[in-house]
């Protein structure tokens, strides 16, 4: 006897509709029921990072019941969204069965004290993206919310989940906590769960900025940068002379590691002005850089750049295919590969640093290194106090000897 079918689930039909109103608006993406849970398919960007699509499918874990219905629906919309946004990662949506229902229990108990925290970051996520000033450099702000958010609000999630507690000033303050003091991880969550906090209308401690600060290069986590003459030293280290020429560019002009890749060297040429111009396409956006020396453009052979950019290292600079993280990490893995005893920031440092000697006004260094005033003051607070202090004393010195 051949076995009878089973009975038709009560979403089939609902599934059906939805799909096909999925494909009448272009959307490759399709609700899967499978057992009593619903999953996603379709076309996704391939786990290898290969930048292929390949037909795939995302476990939500979501029950097959109209609420998980709901659930997966706003899934897929997020999941398309951030491949419009070219921002979709996998490990957004890789969760463990574990955490998946501790996550579902965090939402029972947050539906009904609070704010539920994923829902939350969910809506901070679109707000971030939808801003029309982050529009303009998508790959810039892609690198941003990787790096300046993602880890952060990542982990208040798990700890909503696995505390059940809905999104609350408690639950803000325990997730800072959770950072060591006087570290960089600890004023980047500050800055992270700040500006979650805004968007949700959640008050902060009045303290909140003194509890995530503190980080900067006068802090605890202080490291000696490198000296001028140690900069020109170790550059022998550097047998390639494609990343000798990139070294060059960093140490001249205080270049973030990706912005080697993302900087007009026209000016490098001969006649030019030696005034290098970052692309919008990098992290900060558009903004000139001047040589601090100078005479290092010579030193470091950087006018060959100015006629053939391609003496850098091949890097694929493709933003459909990477991003500017990773271009970052190749410059720094390959500072690690020649054993050179400093990293790609200590150069930047560095530059930063010797503006403030030779008395570069703080605004005009700040706009060059393509950051705030207030990021630039707080991160080298330690010698703009320093030269601020001995103007003062040279004045009062000064005008002492006159009378």
């Amino acid at each position: 006897m051949t076995a009878a079918a089973s009975p038709p689930h009560p979403l089939d039909g609902p599934i059906r509709e939805h799909n096909a109103q999925l494909a009448a608006s272009g959307v490759s993406l399709r609700l899967e029921r499978r057992g009593q849970r619903i999953s996603l398919r379709g076309p996704l960007p391939c786990r290898q990072g290969s930048g292929q699509l390949r037909v795939q499918r995302i476990s939500l874990g979501v029950p097959a019941d109209p609420a998980g219905l709901e659930q997966a629906r706003q899934a897929l919309r997020r999941v398309v969204q951030q491949l419009q946004q070219q921002s979709f990662a996998w490990s957004h949506w890789c969760v463990a069965p574990a955490a998946s229902a501790r996550s579902s229990a965090a939402q029972a108990v947050s539906a009904a004290t609070g704010i539920d925290a994923t829902a939350a970051v969910e809506r901070f996520e679109q707000q971030f993206f939808g801003d029309p000033r982050r529009r303009r450099n998508p790959a810039g702000s892609r690198t941003t919310w990787t790096s300046a958010y993602l880890p952060y609000l990542r982990r208040l999630q798990e700890q909503a989940a696995s505390r059940e507690l809905p999104l609350s000033e408690d639950l803000l303050l325990a997730v800072l906590e959770s950072y060591p003091l006087a570290s960089r991880g600890r004023q980047q969550c500050g800055t992270a769960l700040a500006a979650l906090a805004r968007e949700e209308q959640i008050p902060l401690p009045p303290d909140w900025a003194d509890r995530a600060g503190g980080y900067g290069l006068h802090a605890a986590q202080f490291r000696q940068l490198p000296s001028d003459h140690q900069i020109l030293e170790w550059i022998e280290q550097i047998p390639n002379p494609g990343w000798r020429l990139a070294y060059g560019l960093m140490a001249t002009y205080g270049l973030r590691n990706h912005e080697v890749f993302f900087t007009d060297l026209s000016a490098l040429a001969p006649g030019g002005d030696r005034v290098i111009r970052v692309l919008p396409t990098s992290k900060t956006g558009e903004h000139q850089v001047w040589p601090f020396q100078p005479e290092w453009v010579e030193r470091f052979e950087l006018p060959r750049l100015g006629e053939a950019r391609s003496l850098l290292p091949p890097v694929c600079t493709d933003l459909r295919r990477t991003t500017l993280q990773q271009v970052g990490r190749r410059v720094a893995e390959q500072f690690r590969r020649y054993d050179l005893p400093l990293t790609p920031y200590d150069l930047r440092h560095a530059w930063a640093v010797r503006t403030i000697h030779i008395g570069l006004p703080d605004t005009v260094a700040a706009r060059m290194m393509g950051h705030s005033v207030a990021i630039h003051t707080r991160t080298y607070h330690h010698w703009i106090t320093r030269r601020d202090q001995q103007q003062a004393v040279d004045t009062a010195l000064a005008r002492a000897r006159a009378a």
